[in-house]
C-alpha cells in the first residue's frame, strides 16, 4: 500500500484520457507513486502500490482537485 494515513499544469484540451492510453495498462512509474503516494497521504488516503499508469493517473488528477493543486 501507498499513501497510508500520515501527515495529512498545462492545457486540459491537450490532455489524452488516460483510458485511452497504449501504454495505459503498464505499471505506474517510479515518479507517479512518489508523487501518488505524497497526494495519498496528505489525504489522509491508501491506495494499491500496483495501480497502472492510467489509474495513477487518474488518482492524481483526483487528489489534486481535492488538494486544490
Amino acid at each position: 500500500m501507498i499513501g497510508a494515513t500520515g501527515d495529512a499544469q498545462g492545457d486540459p484540451a491537450l490532455e489524452k484520457d488516460p483510458e485511452e492510453w497504449v501504454s495505459g495498462d503498464d505499471p505506474m512509474t517510479a515518479s507517479q507513486k512518489s508523487y501518488l503516494d505524497t497526494l495519498a497521504k496528505r489525504a489522509g488516503e491508501t491506495l494499491p502500490a500496483d495501480l497502472t499508469k492510467a489509474e495513477a493517473s487518474e488518482h492524481i488528477d483526483r487528489l489534486q482537485g481535492r488538494d486544490g493543486g
